[in-house]
């Protein structure tokens, strides 16, 4: 779930740390510009693990800060397909059933990767497992949210989102109203862009909610537990009748 990206950067150290170990001010530096960032095709940066080198500092004419190029490790969330993880549900929509992990809220399971057959139920805001039951019916287990869920990591997507700048200015009172609205959808249509995100899967058995199958281990343990007092009563019942 969590790897070690091997990375390079130029690091750029104001004046005013300059009181501050060169190291020191590197890493906070470093955690500053990429912690809780989501960088293309690596993953999303959790923490800095540790510097490998570090180059020579350089102060640029005009620029009294100093840089120096450095290569570090950082720990990053990357779950690798097929990895089994344990997160809460968000929300649910017909998309699917969106999954949070506190720290990271961009995981969906799609319709067709759920348990089949599943409905959403529109008043509910919910997703219903149709479990089928041994006489024929069919019993609904409900996806609630804050329910933990077992999922299984089934692709991930990136997508390169461009920074978001100052909000435009306002449109002059004489421009036309298509010139208006094609701008502000642009805009909107970058601003909604998902840097990472993971698409997982609980389409077999041992996947969903963890409450699915506690019940159904209590179940087994409870007819288990009938059966050898059944027994029990049986071999109680045949020791007498040999007496």
């Amino acid at each position: 779930m969590f790897v070690l990206a091997e990375l390079k950067d130029n690091v750029r150290i104001a004046p005013e740390l300059f009181g501050l170990k060169l190291p020191e001010a590197i890493k906070d530096e470093i955690n500053r510009k990429l912690a809780n960032k989501v960088l293309l095709n690596v993953g999303l940066c959790i923490a800095l693990k540790d510097i490998v080198k570090l180059g020579d500092s350089i102060i640029l004419p005009g620029d009294g800060a100093s840089h120096t190029e450095v290569n570090f490790r950082y720990i990053v969330f990357r779950p690798i397909i097929g990895d089994v993880i344990t997160g809460k549900i968000r929300s649910c929509s017909r998309e699917g059933v969106h999954i949070t992990l506190g720290f990271f809220d961009d995981i969906l399971i799609p319709p067709s990767a759920l348990q089949h057959p599943s409905r959403y139920e529109e008043a509910e805001q919910a997703w219903v497992w149709e479990y089928p039951l041994e006489d024929g019916n069919t019993h609904d287990l409900y996806m609630d949210i804050g329910e933990s869920i077992k999922f299984r990591v089934s692709g991930e997507v990136f997508e390169e989102s461009s920074p978001i700048g100052p909000p435009d200015q306002e449109v002059p009172s004489t421009s036309t109203g298509a010139s208006t609205s094609g701008g502000t959808g642009t805009s909107g249509q970058e601003s909604n862009k998902t840097p990472y995100r993971i698409v997982a899967a609980i389409n077999e058995s041992g996947l969903g909610l963890l409450s699915w199958w506690v019940q159904q281990h209590q179940e087994e343990d409870e007819e288990g537990g009938e059966e050898e007092e059944q027994e029990e009563e049986q071999d109680q019942d045949s020791g007498g009748e040999n007496e």
